[in-house]
């Protein structure tokens, strides 16, 4: 299945990017001549890999029967220094709630997601070094 999405000029730099129905606002950076309307694109990307790897670990950690209170993705990239500014490093942090979680089938389904599914994170690995922790609170 292909991917469609669409871009329409709002003003200035700021776009509504429309994909399957929903609408995300985009601008620029403010030294580039964004005013706030929305985040940036590339920012958008470490959104993207967020939902996608999370996902992918929820859903394979409810087959391994793996039962949580709470779990967050926090995501951060690092740019290279010359255009296009890709990122060439990008770190996961895997945040769990939950009494006696299981390490080891929390990893297996972490490296799943970014070695066989997660489409987001394969498509970093590209430019980037992806790594990742586990956090239990």
């Amino acid at each position: 299945m292909a991917a469609e999405s669409t871009g329409t000029w709002k003003q200035k730099m700021a776009f509504d990017l429309e994909i399957e129905g929903y609408t995300v606002k985009a601008d620029a950076d403010p030294n580039f001549g964004g005013e706030g309307y929305g985040p940036k694109p590339k920012g958008l990307m470490l959104t993207a890999l967020a939902g996608c790897t999370g996902m992918d670990v929820v859903s394979i950690l409810g087959k391994m029967k793996v039962v949580f209170e709470g779990f967050e993705v926090r995501i951060k990239g690092e740019n290279a220094e010359k255009h296009p500014k890709v990122f060439t490093k990008v770190h996961i942090d895997y945040v769990f709630k939950g009494e006696n979680l299981p390490l080891e089938k929390i990893e297996r389904a972490i490296d799943l997601s970014l070695n066989d599914y997660c489409a987001v994170a394969a498509t970093l690995k590209n430019t980037a070094e992806v790594t990742h922790s586990v956090i239990m609170e």
